[in-house]
């Protein structure tokens, strides 16, 4: 059974140490310890050098003792956005948040204390289970980095579930849009701007040009697009010779999506072309999307999971990005599975300990449904 107050502890554990991407090397060793000594099988890959940072992800297992159950996997990911460093948190009778100026790290924290819990609840109490996978990544604040270089040989697992998205509890994201990066160099030609204006060519100009008239923000229900980086320029009085803009396209109709892509790229070489410049831009893929139906075997047992604890489970779609999207591409159906944190990315974070525990529930219920639920 779910302890909350061996939950709340371990949360409050988590979210006390500092471990922004790239830097969560002791956030990972206090996890590895904690596994080890609940008695999983406990290894590290070699994803932080792959990545630039100092630690990796963490892959854990717990053998089955028992036919007729699914070989499950349950994921979170180690990283929070910053600030965290001298984080104070105030607890209530109901919920946890920062008192500092800080955030509260719930983002993920409030994933992956439940999942241990569950793992730890099911050890406590005996519980027949079948192979039991923890997949704990890194970096995946900034792009997913983690998840993309871990090392997944031996892990065989049939599904997964992330626990890395907002309430309710006990809703699941089955379908995410594909992600394009776009980087353009808008490439001019420098003149004094005061002596000869007329002998250079503005990159200026042609990003002006360029954005004059580009789809952007929400093009349609399950598309967007997005400039969101600019830099250029050397002083005040040359005309500005290159400017490097850096946005993105997300949408879960790949058609439509190409056609938004290369709608961007057209605008870019027009404007440069009509300004006397040249535009050079680059499109790489951040991470593919997924659609998982009602139908899928990772679904049917969610919602299952969902309403066997009284909880509704409503299916959802975004266009955001999770370790599930790296996941799915590799061959695993998974889903993202709502928890409690809530305002993340911000000072004023928090989760309600009812979440907390309900989360936790519900990640235990996930690892237990038995074969005969398919």
């Amino acid at each position: 059974m779910v302890r909350p107050d061996r939950l709340f502890r371990l949360f409050r554990e988590l979210c006390l140490i500092d471990a922004p991407a790239l830097r969560e090397a002791e956030c990972v060793a206090f996890v590895k310890r904690k596994l080890t000594d609940l008695g999983l099988e406990v290894r590290e890959d070699s994803a932080g050098s792959a990545i630039g940072g100092n630690a990796n992800n963490l892959i854990a297992r717990l053998p089955a003792t028992a036919p007729g159950f699914p070989r499950v996997f349950l994921s979170a990911h180690f990283d929070t956005v910053e600030p965290t460093a001298g984080l104070e948190i105030e607890e209530t009778e109901e919920l946890f948040r920062s008192k500092s100026d800080t955030i509260l790290g719930a983002d993920n924290k409030a994933g992956m204390a439940p999942a241990i819990e569950a793992v730890e609840s099911i050890l406590e109490d005996g519980t027949p289970h079948g192979d039991i996978w923890l997949l704990f990544s890194v970096a995946e604040e900034i792009g997913l980095k983690g998840a993309a270089a871990m090392d997944l040989s031996g892990v065989e697992a049939d599904l997964g579930y992330v626990l890395d998205t907002g309430p309710p509890v006990g809703t699941y994201v089955t379908r995410t849009g594909t992600h394009y990066r776009v980087a353009a160099r808008l490439i001019g030609r420098p003149a004094h701007s005061g002596k000869d204006p007329e002998k250079g060519v503005s990159a200026v100009q042609i990003l002006a040009d360029a954005v004059h008239g580009m789809r952007l923000g929400r093009v349609a229900d399950e598309l967007t697009a997005n400039l969101g980086l600019v830099k250029g320029g050397s002083a005040a009085n040359v005309v500005c010779p290159l400017i490097e803009v850096v946005g993105e396209a997300r949408g879960t109709d790949l058609a439509a999506l190409q056609e938004q892509i290369d709608h961007m790229v057209l605008r870019f070489h027009e404007a440069a072309e009509r300004r006397g410049g040249r535009a050079e831009v680059e499109v790489s893929k951040h991470y593919d999307g997924y659609s998982l139906s009602p139908e899928d075997r990772v679904v049917r047992r969610a919602v299952a999971a969902s309403r066997s604890l009284g909880l509704e489970p409503e299916l959802k779609w975004t266009l955001g990005g999770s370790d599930a999207n790296v996941f799915n591409s590799r061959g695993i159906p998974t889903v993202v599975v709502g928890t409690g944190m809530q305002k993340i990315h911000t000072h004023e974070e928090f989760v309600t300990k009812r979440d907390l525990v309900e989360t936790a529930r519900l990640a235990e219920r996930l690892l237990l449904l038995p074969r005969d639920v398919d």
